[in-house]
């Protein structure tokens, strides 16, 4: 028989592959749409490409902490469905815009509204059982990847024959199946806090977490784990054309990138329960450095089969980095910290996310396209370094109201 929490897990796995796929669909060709757009000002289509991709990552840098503040103190089913369908409506304007400026103002504000990764991965970390939240956390990822995965395999073919309009329509009615789906199918048991119960000021919540032993080290890692990756994936078509040398660029870039993806899919849930069994940090830390290991030689690459192989191989890797954070995260705090804990750490992803298109430009300007994975390499050889020294397996334990308690085992390495 089904329990709840594993009713609450394929729901949401359901959600974030259909959400994944939505947002895959379009995000690849947002700067094609912006030259379909053109500009009203004097800035250039280059520079509102730019604020499209960073100004939505900035923006819910800012507001996922507040967001999953709100979440501990309200409920998270309310926070997903807040991603959700705020997303489709946001979304579906950007369908209908009528120049570059209109889409990067909706792109901040989808920034604002949305986060469905952070949402779905605190009611998961909620509803889950300590000792399963690796499995859980995998499962999640592998809906992630997989819609990555796909995306853009389906928009491409969206936006060839039915237009790049459709793309966001198209996204927008599934971010709304997604909602209702979590509406209909989700009930979570949430109890609030007593009316005259005095609750800390959001700041305080924040400073809370991240003195907690390991935290800081854990979202330390996760910002280097998810800038490593993402430095490359502005550049990634210029190196695979310098490999085919006038081949079918877009075409096998795709490959490369759904062949890193599907390998990230296929191992993520394995190593989530690996790390159920084994230990997170021991998995975090060789699939770390696994990931660094594949990434160096990829700076010798001469054939585009070399290239495809060696991504493939880091993508799996890279598939045990996620949940393991995750799980980690959840064992160094308390049960009914999960809004905050995982809103914090979107805003670590967004910070990520919006600087390593910037730090990779700047790589290949001054050590050329391949200098980017040695350079990546090297920043996940620093994050494996932090997680060898300053990240326990287990923090101390806590009660829900945030009180210390002995753990059972002290931890070997404290961070903070």
């Amino acid at each position: 028989m089904i329990e709840k929490w594993q009713r609450t897990l394929y729901i949401l796995f359901a959600t974030q592959l259909v959400s994944a796929i939505g947002f895959g669909m379009f995000f690849p060709f947002l700067p094609l749409y912006i030259t379909q757009l053109g500009t009203r000002t004097s800035l250039s289509l280059e520079f509102w490409s730019g604020m499209v991709y960073a100004g939505q990552a900035l923006v819910m840098m800012v507001t996922s902490p507040i967001w999953g503040t709100l979440a501990d103190r309200y409920g998270r089913k309310p926070m997903v469905e807040r991603a959700m369908y705020g997303g489709a409506i946001i979304i579906l304007l950007m369908g209908f815009a009528r120049s570059a400026e209109e889409l990067a103002l909706l792109r901040a504000i989808q920034g604002a509204v949305t986060g469905t990764i952070s949402a779905t991965n605190a009611l998961v970390a909620a509803s889950a059982p300590r000792e399963r939240v690796g499995q859980a956390m995998g499962t999640l990822q592998v809906g992630l990847w997989a819609g990555i995965a796909a995306g853009p395999l389906i928009g491409g073919l969206v936006a060839d024959t039915l237009g790049f309009r459709m793309a966001f329509i198209i996204t927008a009615a599934l971010l709304l199946v997604s909602g209702v789906l979590v509406t209909l199918g989700i009930h979570e048991t949430f109890t609030r806090p007593p009316r005259g119960q005095r609750r800390p000021n959001i700041l305080s919540e924040w400073r809370r977490i991240l003195a907690r032993p390991g935290v800081a080290a854990a979202y330390t890692v996760r910002f280097l784990n998810f800038l490593g990756p993402n430095m490359l994936l502005p550049v990634l078509p210029l190196f695979v054309e310098t490999l085919l040398r006038g081949g079918a660029v877009s075409s096998f870039t795709g490959l490369v990138v759904g062949a890193s993806s599907a390998a990230g899919t296929a191992s993520a849930l394995y190593l989530g329960r690996l790390g159920d069994r084994l230990g997170h940090r021991k998995v975090l830390l060789f699939s770390t450095l696994v990931a660094a290991l594949f990434y160096a030689p990829q700076f010798l690459v001469r054939e585009g089969w070399q290239l495809l192989v060696l991504q493939a191989l880091t993508g799996a890797a890279t598939g045990g980095m996620g949940p393991s954070i995750s799980a980690l995260l959840t064992r160094y705090t308390a049960e009914g910290e999960e809004g905050v804990v995982f809103g914090l750490d979107n805003s670590v992803s967004s910070g990520a996310r919006a600087a390593a298109p910037l730090l990779g430009a700047g790589v290949a300007v001054w050590f050329g396209l391949a200098g980017i994975f040695i350079a990546t390499a090297l920043v996940l050889l620093a994050s494996a370094t932090i997680v060898l020294r300053f990240t326990p397996e287990r923090a101390r334990a806590h009660d829900t109201s945030g009180a210390e308690q002995p753990a059972a085992a002290p931890p070997d390495k404290v961070a903070g």
